[in-house]
């Protein structure tokens, strides 16, 4: 599965991670009030590919009445396969209003969401995102309280919501433990970067399946790494590079030239000069003029000896 990353996992890298073999793609956390009110931001990230079956919503939030209005929303369109519930996202802006990591210090709250959001919902199927608590591990009691819910799956990112990011922190035996517990089947998520790293927290965990996030940015293609092998090239990171940017541009016109430059900057890490590609991208807004620099950049360079870029 491809993980939820706000302003990375849109329609256009969705659809590249699709064509690498996601099983599953996640839209962007989507803010219940957003899609109460049919913000017309939301509104595009509601879209999905073709390509994207199937396809999970991820909302955020806890007030029950809003919840009920943008349910009422989604069950008007047919191409959300799965709603899935964010109860992770550490990010202040959205934990201290009591949604997604903070419905871990209150799992009889996040319980009557799932089972309400499953009452109201005409979407298939539904699972929900945690992580091991929000200040103090409780996988235990979150792996019992989620036995009592109607979900389909549930996702464990290997962290507490304090823990933010840092790879030290990530707990692979207490997903594990979760494992154990759970009657639904559990997605682990958390530090996978590698083939050889997926298969140790798949074997080790006894996961069902995996989420990848943050290396899916750099690397769309691990997904087939994962599953079959391939090898990495120029050529592989030249050929992704320019199909997502031209995408994007076809999806959010002129604009998209300019929020692409991230995307540019993951797929330049750890090649010779990305430095430099770096600064004149970030400079550059005319969608001819970066995608020249994107050829011309890819068509010269080579792996530099340090993965620092």
């Amino acid at each position: 599965m491809l993980a939820p990353l706000a302003g990375y996992t849109d329609l256009p890298f969705r659809e590249v991670v699709k064509k690498f073999g996601a099983d599953i793609t996640v839209s962007e956390m989507i803010s219940v009030y957003a899609l109460a009110f049919k913000n017309q931001k939301t509104m595009k990230m509601v879209e999905k590919s073709p390509l994207e079956n199937p396809f999970a919503l991820q909302i955020a939030g806890n007030d029950l009445g809003i919840i009920q209005r943008a349910v009422e929303f989604l069950n008007t369109l047919d191409s959300i396969q799965i709603l899935d519930l964010n109860c992770g996202c550490p990010a202040p802006k959205v934990s201290s209003h009591g949604s997604g990591s903070s419905l871990l210090k209150d799992l009889n709250k996040l319980t009557l969401i799932l089972r309400f959001l499953k009452k109201i919902s005409k979407i298939p199927h539904l699972s929900v995102k945690v992580r091991l608590g929000f200040d103090k591990k409780i996988p235990l009691e979150i792996a019992n309280a989620l036995n009592d819910c109607p979900i389909d799956y549930v996702v464990v990112h290997g962290r507490t919501r304090s823990d933010g990011y840092r790879k030290e922190k990530i707990d692979y035996e207490a997903i594990k433990t979760m494992k154990g517990i759970l009657k639904c089947p559990l997605i682990a998520n958390g530090e996978i970067s590698s083939p050889e790293i997926a298969k140790e927290v798949k074997d080790f965990t006894g996961a069902d399946g995996l989420m990848i996030g943050r290396a899916a940015i750099q690397k769309p293609w691990i997904f087939t790494q994962i599953k079959e092998g391939l090898e990495e090239s120029i050529a592989l990171r030249r050929g992704v590079a320019l199909e997502h940017f031209d995408r994007s541009i076809t999806f959010r016109g002129d604009y998209g030239a300019i929020m692409f430059r991230k995307n540019l900057h993951a797929y330049s890490k750890g090649l010779e000069g990305a430095g430099e590609f770096r600064n004149i991208i970030n400079t550059l807004t005319n969608p001819q003029e970066i995608r020249e620099c994107i050829l011309e950049f890819f068509n010269r360079t080579s792996f530099s000896e340090s993965e620092n870029g």
